[in-house]
């Protein structure tokens, strides 16, 4: 697995594969702070500003979308796609 980049770029939708994608590896970043933000309660408008980039205040739909599907992706990978990490990610054909 190669290194994720410190604050990339995120799509407007998150994936919704059931099994690890190069995007899920490129945003562990993302999926972490969406993490923490979401039990730390934090407002999920602070959060599209600060982790994802997307103003809510401009972009309110699109803001939100890439909330709740990058929240649920995080916590799919906390649940289940870190196992798929632990077994070498994407480049495992196994997996």
């Amino acid at each position: 697995m190669k290194k994720s980049p410190p604050d990339p770029t995120v799509a407007d939708v998150a994936p919704t594969d059931s099994k690890l994608t190069v995007y899920d590896e490129q945003h562990l970043v993302i999926y972490w702070r969406m993490l923490d933000a979401d039990s730390e309660g934090a407002d999920w408008r602070e959060v599209a500003q600060l982790v994802l980039h997307i103003d809510p205040e401009r972009e309110h739909d699109r803001a939100r979308r890439a909330f709740d599907t990058h929240l649920a992706r995080a916590k799919w990978m906390s649940e289940h796609g870190y196992r798929q990490l632990l077994r070498g990610g994407t480049a495992n054909p196994n997996l």
